[in-house]
């Protein structure tokens, strides 16, 4: 194989036979390498399986395994910063520490690979399934994506799109740390340690994507700014979203349901808009520990509470009453946790009782001012079709 690569003129088509083929192997100009049935790449578990530094190169139909473990950037498939518009197509990329690397690959595309990671290393000296490094424009579209340490991870790139992929088996499905201007939707994280981490990213479109039984969190955001997030579905984590020092972030239309914690609100995150989602039966709707008073309503519209025992007499879709999920017994047992023992004496209810006919005794905190009657259409029908899918094997191709 090396020697037909070193052979081959700009643009040539080379097709590999059925069968196991030596690497590592280095693309140097512009071809499309593509495999036959049954035809792998075995790297012999030396350095980088696939490198590739020209550009305009197509990897298509081929088995790739046994990458070297020695070094971070050992790969399946590694994308040089000269190998802008490389094509990752419909490969099965297993047994390599990094699945595909697009280091600085630009308009780089990496779609329709089953890709599974190295589950025999400690977690932290496992590879990323797919690793984006300041690549403008890359897009990861349609994959497969399991075991490894991270599904998809980004560092310090902008104008991504991460559509369509199914993780699971992963600590994190996507993992975003100085990525701006950037697309994540409809994809599907199941059983995860967590969901979508978006970390220290600004400007980005959040859209369309499923969290299901991931164990943390399904949707994270720290020091995330001016981003839209909606659409998405959430469901059986601890946390359904954790909101840590975000600004400045519009979510809409999402749905939190079955979290031991629906949304934790904290670290000073201000100017965030919270409207037209449902919260559904999360044990604590929201956590917030701050005594500023928040309305999570936007021009008259607020959310959907499943425990919110409201009446709708003007027939207007809007609850009579304001909402409020937290109250002063909930601050004192979240300041000390051995006050839960009191949760079920007289006191308590007493204190509760005069906080719903005093509400200046309310110490402040979210309110929703418009609470919504029932629980608004999220996403198209297709999204309950990808769950029941997710059910039947996490939407393995």
């Amino acid at each position: 194989m090396r020697a037909a690569i070193a052979a081959a003129a700009a643009g040539d088509v080379l097709q590999l036979e059925a069968g196991v083929h030596d690497g590592p192997v280095l693309i140097d100009k512009p071809l499309i390498l593509e495999g036959r049935p049954g035809a792998v790449v075995d790297g012999g578990s030396r350095g980088r399986t696939i490198e590739v530094v020209a550009p305009g190169v197509t990897i298509r139909g081929l088995g790739v395994r046994g990458s070297g473990i020695g070094h971070e950037m050992d790969a399946g498939i590694y994308l040089e910063q000269s190998a802008t518009g490389a094509k990752v197509l419909d490969n099965t990329i297993s047994g390599n520490l990094v699945g595909v690397y697009v280091h600085g690959a630009a308009g780089a595309i990496v779609r329709g690979n089953t890709i599974v990671g190295r589950s025999d290393l400690r977690l932290n000296d496992r590879g990323n399934g797919v690793y984006v490094w300041n690549a403008p424009g890359a897009q990861v579209i349609d994959n497969d994506i399991s075991g490894g340490r991270d599904g998809i991870f980004t560092n310090t790139s902008r104008r991504n799109v991460f559509r369509g992929n199914r993780m699971h088996d992963v600590r994190f499905a996507v993992h975003y740390m100085y990525t701006n201007d950037s697309e994540v939707s409809d994809n599907v994280s199941v059983g995860n340690h967590a969901g979508y981490v978006i970390m220290f990213s600004d400007r980005l479109k959040i859209h369309g994507n499923i969290s299901r039984d991931d164990r943390d969190h399904g949707l994270l955001l720290n020091y995330a700014n001016d981003s839209h997030i909606d659409n998405n579905v959430v469901s059986g984590s601890q946390k359904c979203v954790f909101i840590y020092n975000a600004n400045k972030n519009d979510l809409t239309a999402n749905r939190f349901e079955n979290c031991a914690i629906g949304i934790h609100f904290t670290a000073g995150s201000e100017r965030n808009a919270v409207s037209g989602n449902a919260f559904i039966n999360n044990q604590t709707q929201v956590k917030y520990v701050g005594t500023r008073s928040i309305d999570w309503s936007v021009k008259g519209r607020g959310n959907y509470w499943s425990d919110n025992p409201a009446f709708d007499l003007n027939g207007d879709g809007i609850a009579d009453a304001a909402y409020r999920p937290n109250d002063l017994v909930d601050r004192v047992v979240w300041a000390y946790g051995a006050a839960k023992l009191l949760l079920n004496s007289p006191v308590v209810e007493v204190l509760r009782w005069a906080q719903s006919q005093f509400p200046a005794l309310h110490p402040g905190g979210v309110v929703d001012s418009a609470p919504l009657m029932t629980p608004p259409h999220v996403g198209p029908a297709i999204e309950t079709a990808r769950l029941k899918q997710g059910e039947a094997g996490y939407g393995r191709r």
